[in-house]
């Protein structure tokens, strides 16, 4: 199956219409199998998927080695990275408090370790994970320009900033894309900082396109999370919401079994389908669960449909915040 392309924002990397999110395969979702994690991405990339979105965090690092391993095997020039840096982890795994380190000087270390454990010599998108207040975006920025001037990274990126921090960025530097939660019930971009990214010509990475697996069609309201899953602590799975978010799910598996597909495959179309410039990244784990998003690349939808879609799950349909209060508080874009 060829996946389409699409240009990320008017200066950014041309790249796959479906991006693989590797994070589940190294921390936060439970158990995952190593060789299955490198199998998803051999068959991510000959399938057509050129776009891996990673983090020097995930795993404490075990991810960008896991990716590493993976590309020994295939054409480095085929892929394009996009690595955010910024959070820290402590010894047993737990994330340090915040604020995030993206320091001028955390700025190059930690793209020196990102570089030796994805076993390159560049990164084709760099992005700070989350914003510090208290470090000026400018200095921030001015080290990635930095870099990118070195040849260390290709394109700059963002990640969960506003719209009033996007055209703050876009004096500084030249930014490919912003990397933000999007999804039908996650829509709060729709209201500033899509427009703002529109007008600036920046694309958007959309990650959380099925909302941790609430829309994938394959959850249910028994399901038991194992140690370490965070979604033991999301507001979206608890409870009540948790009955309601299912309820809104299974509208819209009405919805895609009319269309012969899945109920994920509509959640990662629809994101699609908002725009030439949002590119969804999918979290498979495994090759059967790729193989569904990839359905998703072909899938059209047309007005019937998308007004199918916009009945089963408004604009603002879903309970619960996307992260736990504390989490959201930290959030430029939620400003």
């Amino acid at each position: 199956m060829a996946v389409p392309q699409r240009k990320l924002g008017a200066n950014g990397p041309t790249v796959s219409s479906i991006g693989l999110g590797a994070l589940g395969m190294s921390d936060l979702y439970g158990p995952a199998d190593e060789a299955e994690s490198i199998a998803t991405i051999h068959e991510a990339i000959d399938s057509g998927i050129n776009l891996i979105d990673t983090g020097d965090f995930y795993g404490s690092g075990h991810n960008e080695m896991l990716i590493g391993r993976a590309l020994t095997q295939r054409n480095r020039e085929d892929v394009v990275l996009s690595v955010k840096f910024g959070a820290r982890r402590a010894p047993d795994g737990s994330f340090q408090p915040v604020p995030y380190d993206v320091s001028p000087a955390a700025v190059k270390d930690r793209l020196a370790y990102s570089l030796r454990r994805l076993g390159t010599d560049y990164i084709d998108i760099y992005r700070p994970s989350r914003l510090n207040p208290e470090i000026p975006l400018e200095d921030t920025l001015g080290a990635l320009v930095e870099m990118q001037q070195a040849g260390y990274i290709r394109f700059i990126g963002l990640s969960e900033v506003g719209a009033d921090t996007i055209r703050r960025a876009s004096k500084v530097a030249q930014i490919s894309d912003v990397q933000i939660e999007y999804s039908l019930l996650s829509r709060g971009p729709e209201r500033a900082i899509i427009p703002t990214l529109r007008e600036l010509g920046i694309g958007l990475t959309a990650y959380g396109v099925l909302s941790r697996g609430l829309l994938s069609g394959h959850w249910s309201a028994d399901r038991n999370l194992s140690a370490g899953d965070f979604r033991a602590s999301s507001p979206r799975f608890q409870s009540e919401n948790l009955g309601h978010n299912l309820a809104l799910v299974e509208a819209l598996g009405q919805v895609a079994s009319r269309l012969g597909a899945t109920t994920s495959q509509v959640a990662i179309a629809w994101v699609a389908a908002q725009g030439e410039d949002i590119v969804p990244l999918v979290g498979a784990r495994r090759r059967d669960r790729l193989e569904e998003s990839l359905g998703a690349s072909t899938l059209h939808l047309d007005e019937r449909a998308l007004s199918e879609i916009a009945q089963a799950i408004p604009a603002g349909a879903a309970a619960g915040e996307r992260y736990a209060a504390g989490q959201m508080a930290t959030l430029d874009s939620e400003k």
